[in-house]
């Protein structure tokens, strides 16, 4: 028997709260990049206050030259254990610009050495599934057939099913075939994150996530994957000559199907969300007078263990010390 570690997906989520409460208030405004920079900032101080000595595996912001928490950086006191950290402090920045449901800020940390690392690439095919079919999907199935086999190991016929599907032009045949097959679609236009999510969390209301989205995104999501005991199939999808070139020049096997146990080999694995402009699984920011209240997933692999935690912040206390100017 072994006594109870320290969790670090607690101190996680002060991270992704943070970085929450500086995007939030930037909702609706229409500067995606305003938003992110102030989640970076924030993300970035709260990080350099823990114990940890962390590299970052998976930044975010060079697909689109938003603000960076950028890859090799190196964040933590530079005490404590060694980590590879994957980080999004604003996961559906267009969302949060416009005002939309759905954005939120996540982090996922394992030990150092365990996190894929995909290089250049920006772009993944993927599934994404509980734990009651882990084991029946096949990333080079047919579309009808790992549907069926979803639908008959959760207990559901095909018309029961809910697939999330990123609205792009690319799934147009995908999306054609999920219909002929009878099941329902949820169409959403960013946050892959959010949709593996919706897969893991039982609150979701989604069962299974199919097409192609950002691989860092997977690579975050395969923590929280880790921790429900779900699955996540994928393999990087290149969208265009000069991705593929460069993913080639790495020398990263573009034919290798990757699963959540080669993105994330350790149990030891921890993730954290915060909502940002709210939505179906996990609230936003709401601003009280004093103060906020912020919603959050945190998840540890190794028990098995997700938590949803609300939390209220007080300004006159926390600005008393904080670095980070959330009022």
């Amino acid at each position: 028997m072994q006594a109870p570690e320290k969790n670090l997906a607690f101190d996680l989520v002060r991270v992704t709260e943070s970085a929450a409460l500086s995007a939030a208030r930037w909702l609706g405004l229409g500067d995606k990049e305003g938003g992110d920079g102030a989640a970076v900032d924030a993300m970035r101080l709260s990080f350099n206050s823990l114990e940890i000595m962390g590299t970052v595996i998976i930044g975010e912001g060079e697909k689109d030259n938003a603000p960076m928490l950028y890859t090799g950086e190196q964040i933590g006191s530079g005490k404590g254990p060694k980590l590879d950290v994957a980080v999004d402090p604003v996961e559906g920045t267009n969302l949060l610009a416009k005002g939309r449901p759905n954005a939120i800020s996540v982090v996922g940390v394992c030990p150092a050495g365990t996190m894929y690392n995909p290089g250049p690439s920006y772009y993944m095919q993927k599934i994404v599934v509980g734990p009651e079919a882990r084991n029946v999907v096949d990333l080079d199935a047919p579309v009808i057939d790992n549907l069926r086999n979803v639908a008959k190991a959760i207990g559901k016929d095909i018309n029961d099913l809910v697939v999330f599907v990123l609205e792009k032009p690319r799934h147009e045949k995908l999306v054609a075939e999920i219909r002929a097959a009878g099941a329902r679609i949820q169409l959403h236009t960013d946050g892959d994150v959010a949709g593996a999510l919706m897969v893991a969390d039982p609150r979701g209301g989604v069962d299974i996530m199919i097409g192609t989205g950002g691989t860092p995104e997977g690579v975050i999501a395969a923590c929280a994957i880790k921790g429900v005991g779900g699955q996540i199939l994928g393999r990087l999808d290149p969208q265009s000559y000069v991705e593929k070139e460069a993913i080639e020049q790495a020398g990263v096997d573009m034919r290798e199907i990757l699963s959540v146990e080669s993105m994330i080999k350790s149990d030891e694995a921890f993730f954290a969300a915060t909502g940002i402009s709210g939505g179906n699984f996990l609230g936003g920011v709401e601003y009280v007078g004093g103060g906020a209240v912020t919603h959050s997933l945190a998840i540890r692999a190794k028990t098995g263990t997700f938590r949803y935690i609300e939390s209220h912040h007080n300004w006159d206390k926390l600005m008393s010390f904080s670095s980070v100017d959330y009022a």
